[in-house]
């Protein structure tokens, strides 16, 4: 369930961002903006699997947020998308956010 979580978060993400910055979406700029940051949330949940790291967990939250940050991030450097300072900025805290919020609020409900 979490890994669908997240990669709809980082989806809502690639949305905002569209949206915030082109006034409009469509499934071709939407894809240029995900990709990336869906590709480091896969990356970050092979390390969960291969670690046997509970997905609840909020630690979890921080191996998915910094994984798609980084990798994300990572991409889009190599692929000539920008990485300007503000936009890295803005990305890791509204994946921070999205990302560990979630587990977050789902321990303190089960608490």
């Amino acid at each position: 369930m979490w890994l669908v979580v997240d990669l709809l978060l980082v989806g809502v993400f690639a949305v905002v961002g569209r949206l915030s910055h082109y006034g409009t979406l469509t499934a071709g700029g939407w894809w240029s903006t995900a990709w990336p940051f869906l590709v480091g949330t896969l990356a970050a949940w092979a390390v969960l699997v291969v670690t046997r790291r509970p997905p609840a967990a909020v630690s979890s939250g921080v191996v998915v947020w910094v994984g798609a940050l980084a990798v994300g991030m990572l991409l889009r450097q190599v692929s000539g998308q920008g990485t300007a300072t503000p936009f890295v900025v803005v990305a890791t805290l509204v994946l921070g956010a999205l990302l560990v919020l979630p587990r977050l609020g789902a321990r303190f409900a089960r608490d």
